[in-house]
Order: structure tokens, then C-alpha cells, then sequence
């Protein structure tokens, strides 16, 4: 599995992308283009020339954010390989600046943070499409509303965190967060995902008839009759 650092791409204009992630995430978007122009070791006027202006190249961080954790979900969840999964818990501390980056564009808003959820939403959705093409992921009867819901979720839990730990000025260690969060939310996601939290489908039906919809009659699980 390709983890959070292993980027190849050393252009000066992947170097000043990659610095101005870290330096967002620990900083802020108050960060200046010379102080991520130093950690990329270029001058200002290159981050410039490559960039135009801060905004900018803030909307490539962004994409490259987005794209970074879209690929590592589509690997693990069209190869439903166990050993994968496991290697990406183990390396989860690599995200750490990638984890901090998203929380420092939810706590900013505005237009970009808006354009950048709507990116995340965009890319769970892209990802649940590979996975239900390679049969490890059931299809949605509406594959909008679970991928904005599943986006929403999970950037809501690490929000959530970071605010626990004193919000995104005072967690330093976004690595200890990020690594917090996973260990208390693997198992639940994994037992909610996997086997269901309801033991039929009443209230769906209901619901499905009531906005509408057609849904299969009253049954358990084809899961939970095998464990019965």
C-alpha cells in the first residue's frame, strides 16, 4: 500500500505543495508564502511563479489532500485484504499532516473549505463506486447521500477529536490524535459496516414506504441467520 509520504515526485513545485500541507497543518492558512517558501527550501518568488498566488495554492493542497486519502480507501476497500487493512493501521501515523490539514480547512470555512468538503464527498463517492464494482462493498439506493454521509462522519469524528484535545491550536501531536481515533472507532466501524447495527429491517421499510420507496418484505439477515 502507498502510504502518506511515499510521493516520488520531487519537482520544487511538488516540494513547495508538500511544504505548504505542513505548514497549513501545523500553522494555519495564516502561513505566510515565505515561511513555506524556507520549508521547501525556494525562494518566494518561485512558490509564486509555480502558484500564482497563497489561494491557489491552497486548491492544489487540497486535491492533492483529497487524492492522497481517496487512493489509500480505494486500495484497502476493493482488495478487502485483511493484511492491507492492517498495514494502513500501522502506518497511520504517516496522515498525521494530512489529518491537520483537513481540520484546519473545516475550522477556516469559507468558499475554499466549502469547495474542499465538496471534493471529500465527491471522492468517498468515487471510491465506493471501485469498491462495489470489485463486489467488497454493497450498492447504495442512493449513492450520493451515503457518500456525503460517510464524508461528513468521518471528517465530523476527527473534528470532534481535535476539539477534545484542546482544538487544532493546542494538538501538537496530531499523530497521537489521529492514532487515538482510529483505536476507538476500528472495531465499532468495522462491526456497524460489516454486520449491521439493526436485526431487521422494520424501520427502513417504514421509511422507504413512507418517502416512497420499494423495499423487500420484513426479514433478518441473511448474516444473522447463519449466526442464529
Amino acid at each position: 500500500m502507498r502510504s502518506a509520504g511515499a510521493d516520488q515526485d520531487l519537482t520544487a513545485a511538488a516540494r513547495i505543495r508538500d511544504a505548504a500541507i505542513r505548514r497549513f497543518a501545523t500553522q494555519g492558512f495564516t502561513a505566510s508564502v515565505r515561511q513555506i517558501a524556507a520549508d521547501a527550501e525556494v525562494s518566494p518568488g518561485l512558490v509564486i511563479h509555480h502558484f500564482g498566488t497563497k489561494d491557489r495554492l491552497r486548491e492544489v493542497c487540497d486535491a492533492h489532500v483529497s487524492d492522497q486519502i481517496r487512493v489509500a480507501k480505494t486500495e484497502v476497500l476493493t482488495a478487502a485484504d485483511p493484511g492491507m487493512f492492517l498495514s494502513a493501521l500501522a502506518a497511520v501515523t504517516d496522515y498525521a499532516p494530512l489529518a491537520g490539514y483537513v481540520v484546519r480547512s473545516l475550522v477556516a470555512g469559507g468558499d475554499l473549505a466549502a469547495r474542499f468538503i465538496e471534493h471529500m464527498v465527491d471522492d468517498v463517492r468515487t471510491y465506493l463506486q471501485e469498491a462495489e464494482a470489485a463486489g467488497t462493498v454493497r450498492p447504495s439506493r442512493d449513492p450520493e447521500a451515503r457518500a456525503r454521509y460517510l464524508a461528513l462522519q468521518g471528517l465530523g469524528l476527527l473534528l470532534m477529536q481535535i476539539n477534545l484535545s484542546g482544538g487544532v491550536e493546542k494538538a501538537t501531536d496530531l499523530a497521537a490524535v489521529l492514532t487515538a481515533v482510529t483505536a476507538w472507532t476500528t472495531l465499532p466501524a468495522l462491526e456497524i459496516f460489516t454486520e449491521g447495527l439493526l436485526t431487521d429491517n422494520t424501520l427502513l421499510s417504514g421509511y422507504l414506504a413512507h418517502v416512497g420507496g420499494n423495499t423487500p418484505a420484513r426479514t433478518p439477515s441473511s448474516d444473522q441467520e447463519e449466526q442464529r
